[in-house]
Protein backbone atom coordinates (compact mmCIF):
# COMPACT_ATOMS: atom_id res chain seq x y z
CA UNK A 1 0.00 0.00 0.00
CA UNK A 2 1.25 3.58 -0.76
CA UNK A 3 2.25 5.62 2.32
CA UNK A 4 3.55 8.54 0.70
CA UNK A 5 4.83 10.31 -2.68
CA UNK A 6 8.73 12.07 -3.88
CA UNK A 7 7.07 14.19 -6.51
CA UNK A 8 10.16 16.03 -9.04
CA UNK A 9 8.95 18.26 -11.40
CA UNK A 10 10.90 21.20 -13.55
CA UNK A 11 11.15 24.51 -14.36
CA UNK A 12 10.19 25.31 -17.80
CA UNK A 13 13.64 24.58 -19.90
CA UNK A 14 15.17 22.27 -17.69
CA UNK A 15 14.82 19.35 -19.44
CA UNK A 16 13.72 19.53 -23.08
CA UNK A 17 11.93 16.25 -24.56
CA UNK A 18 14.34 15.53 -27.07
CA UNK A 19 17.17 15.67 -24.64
CA UNK A 20 19.61 12.89 -26.14
CA UNK A 21 20.42 11.74 -22.42
CA UNK A 22 16.74 10.61 -22.37
CA UNK A 23 13.26 12.24 -21.18
CA UNK A 24 9.82 11.11 -20.06
CA UNK A 25 8.07 12.45 -22.98
CA UNK A 26 6.80 10.83 -26.38
CA UNK A 27 6.54 13.36 -28.99
CA UNK A 28 7.98 17.10 -28.89
CA UNK A 29 4.98 18.78 -29.65
CA UNK A 30 6.81 22.34 -29.61
CA UNK A 31 7.76 22.64 -33.33
CA UNK A 32 10.70 24.95 -32.85
CA UNK A 33 12.60 21.65 -31.15
CA UNK A 34 12.08 19.52 -33.58
CA UNK A 35 14.93 19.91 -35.74
CA UNK A 36 16.80 19.13 -32.31
CA UNK A 37 15.26 15.23 -32.87
CA UNK A 38 12.60 12.81 -31.78
CA UNK A 39 11.47 12.88 -28.09
CA UNK A 40 13.86 10.42 -26.04
CA UNK A 41 11.07 8.50 -24.11
CA UNK A 42 13.01 6.20 -21.63
CA UNK A 43 11.63 4.04 -18.94
CA UNK A 44 14.75 4.33 -17.00
CA UNK A 45 13.57 5.42 -13.14
CA UNK A 46 17.08 7.02 -11.35
CA UNK A 47 18.53 10.36 -12.51
CA UNK A 48 20.30 10.82 -15.94
CA UNK A 49 21.45 13.76 -15.60
CA UNK A 50 25.26 12.46 -15.48
CA UNK A 51 24.64 10.03 -18.61
CA UNK A 52 27.29 11.23 -21.67
CA UNK A 53 25.78 13.43 -24.32
CA UNK A 54 26.36 16.37 -26.36
CA UNK A 55 26.26 19.39 -23.82
CA UNK A 56 26.75 22.30 -26.44
CA UNK A 57 24.12 20.27 -28.64
CA UNK A 58 21.68 20.24 -25.63
CA UNK A 59 22.62 24.01 -25.21
CA UNK A 60 21.81 25.03 -28.90
CA UNK A 61 18.94 23.49 -28.26
CA UNK A 62 17.87 25.60 -25.20
CA UNK A 63 18.37 28.72 -27.07
CA UNK A 64 15.32 27.88 -29.35
CA UNK A 65 13.05 27.76 -26.32
CA UNK A 66 10.02 30.47 -26.70
CA UNK A 67 10.57 31.94 -23.31
CA UNK A 68 14.61 31.85 -21.38
CA UNK A 69 14.84 28.43 -19.40
CA UNK A 70 13.70 29.77 -15.63
CA UNK A 71 16.40 29.36 -13.18
CA UNK A 72 15.47 30.46 -9.70
CA UNK A 73 17.29 32.74 -7.76
CA UNK A 74 17.44 32.27 -4.15
CA UNK A 75 14.29 35.24 -3.14
CA UNK A 76 12.08 33.49 -6.09
CA UNK A 77 12.55 30.32 -4.93
CA UNK A 78 11.45 31.34 -1.15
CA UNK A 79 8.53 32.77 -2.61
CA UNK A 80 8.01 28.76 -3.91
CA UNK A 81 8.19 28.01 -0.72
CA UNK A 82 6.00 30.60 1.09
CA UNK A 83 3.58 29.30 -1.74
CA UNK A 84 3.95 25.95 -0.62
CA UNK A 85 3.91 26.92 2.73
CA UNK A 86 0.02 28.46 2.12
CA UNK A 87 -1.35 26.13 0.63
CA UNK A 88 -0.20 22.77 2.24
CA UNK A 89 -2.24 23.38 5.26
CA UNK A 90 -5.56 24.24 2.97
CA UNK A 91 -5.11 21.02 1.28
CA UNK A 92 -4.64 19.06 4.62
CA UNK A 93 -1.10 17.32 2.82
CA UNK A 94 1.61 16.78 4.89
CA UNK A 95 4.94 17.30 3.86
CA UNK A 96 8.24 15.60 5.14
CA UNK A 97 10.61 16.93 2.92
CA UNK A 98 11.26 19.74 -0.23
CA UNK A 99 14.37 21.13 -1.61
CA UNK A 100 13.73 23.98 -4.34
CA UNK A 101 16.48 23.64 -6.88
CA UNK A 102 16.90 26.42 -8.99
CA UNK A 103 15.57 24.68 -12.28
CA UNK A 104 13.49 21.72 -10.45
CA UNK A 105 12.02 21.05 -7.25
CA UNK A 106 11.38 17.67 -4.68
CA UNK A 107 9.13 16.83 -2.33
CA UNK A 108 8.39 14.09 0.03
CA UNK A 109 5.06 14.07 0.94
CA UNK A 110 2.61 11.65 3.01
CA UNK A 111 -0.51 9.92 0.86
CA UNK A 112 -3.65 12.07 1.16
CA UNK A 113 -7.03 10.15 1.50
CA UNK A 114 -8.58 12.27 -1.16
CA UNK A 115 -6.21 13.99 -3.39
CA UNK A 116 -4.02 12.10 -5.78
CA UNK A 117 -0.32 12.82 -6.40
CA UNK A 118 -0.73 14.88 -9.64
CA UNK A 119 -3.50 17.12 -7.92
CA UNK A 120 -0.98 17.91 -5.10
CA UNK A 121 1.78 18.77 -7.44
CA UNK A 122 -0.58 20.78 -9.53
CA UNK A 123 -1.83 23.14 -6.55
CA UNK A 124 1.76 23.30 -5.20
CA UNK A 125 2.52 24.75 -8.62
CA UNK A 126 -0.04 27.21 -8.90
CA UNK A 127 0.37 28.29 -5.42
CA UNK A 128 3.93 29.14 -6.47
CA UNK A 129 3.18 30.74 -9.22
CA UNK A 130 0.98 33.30 -7.34
CA UNK A 131 2.88 34.08 -4.93
CA UNK A 132 5.71 35.01 -7.22
CA UNK A 133 3.42 36.59 -9.29
CA UNK A 134 2.25 38.51 -5.95
CA UNK A 135 5.64 39.58 -4.99
CA UNK A 136 6.36 40.76 -8.77
CA UNK A 137 9.24 38.36 -9.12
CA UNK A 138 7.60 35.90 -11.27
CA UNK A 139 10.75 34.46 -13.53
CA UNK A 140 9.12 35.76 -17.23
CA UNK A 141 6.67 38.00 -15.87
CA UNK A 142 8.13 40.26 -19.34
CA UNK A 143 6.83 37.40 -21.53
CA UNK A 144 3.29 37.12 -22.85
CA UNK A 145 1.78 34.53 -24.53
CA UNK A 146 -0.74 35.43 -27.59
CA UNK A 147 -3.41 35.40 -24.81
CA UNK A 148 -1.64 38.29 -22.71
CA UNK A 149 -1.21 35.73 -20.20
CA UNK A 150 2.41 35.50 -18.40
CA UNK A 151 3.84 32.03 -19.52
CA UNK A 152 4.28 28.84 -16.56
CA UNK A 153 7.19 28.42 -15.06
CA UNK A 154 7.11 25.23 -14.66
CA UNK A 155 6.79 22.19 -17.15
CA UNK A 156 3.50 20.28 -17.35
CA UNK A 157 3.00 17.06 -15.12
CA UNK A 158 6.06 15.59 -13.30
CA UNK A 159 7.22 12.21 -12.01
CA UNK A 160 6.03 10.73 -9.55
CA UNK A 161 7.64 7.41 -7.15
CA UNK A 162 5.23 5.80 -4.76
CA UNK A 163 6.77 5.34 -1.66
CA UNK A 164 5.27 2.08 0.38
CA UNK A 165 7.00 1.60 3.39
CA UNK A 166 9.12 3.64 6.17
CA UNK A 167 12.57 3.07 4.63
CA UNK A 168 11.10 3.94 1.44
CA UNK A 169 10.14 7.30 3.18
CA UNK A 170 12.96 7.78 4.91
CA UNK A 171 15.44 6.92 2.37
CA UNK A 172 13.42 9.67 -0.33
CA UNK A 173 13.34 12.34 2.87
CA UNK A 174 17.15 11.79 3.20
CA UNK A 175 17.75 12.22 -0.63
CA UNK A 176 15.72 15.51 -0.32
CA UNK A 177 17.43 16.92 2.54
CA UNK A 178 20.73 16.38 0.73
CA UNK A 179 20.06 16.97 -2.79
CA UNK A 180 21.13 20.89 -2.67
CA UNK A 181 24.63 20.04 -1.23
CA UNK A 182 25.28 18.43 -4.66
CA UNK A 183 25.35 21.15 -6.25
CA UNK A 184 26.98 23.12 -3.38
CA UNK A 185 24.45 24.62 -1.71
CA UNK A 186 22.87 24.70 2.11
CA UNK A 187 20.26 21.98 3.25
CA UNK A 188 17.46 23.70 2.97
CA UNK A 189 15.02 24.08 5.91
CA UNK A 190 10.96 25.07 5.32
CA UNK A 191 8.53 25.70 7.89
CA UNK A 192 5.49 23.63 5.86
CA UNK A 193 7.96 20.55 6.49
CA UNK A 194 6.91 18.31 9.21
CA UNK A 195 9.82 16.57 11.52
CA UNK A 196 10.63 13.21 10.73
Amino acid sequence: MVKGYHAIWSCYGFWLPNDARGSWSNEVWAKHLRPFGEATKTSIRRSLADAPHDARARREAKTHLLYPAVRFTGIQARAVGRGFGKILPVLGVKALACAIMPDHVHVVIDRHPHLLIEEIVAHLKRAATRQMTREDIHPLRDYHRNTGRVPQPWVEGGWFRYLNDDQAIADAVDYVRQNPTKIGLPIQTWSFVAAT
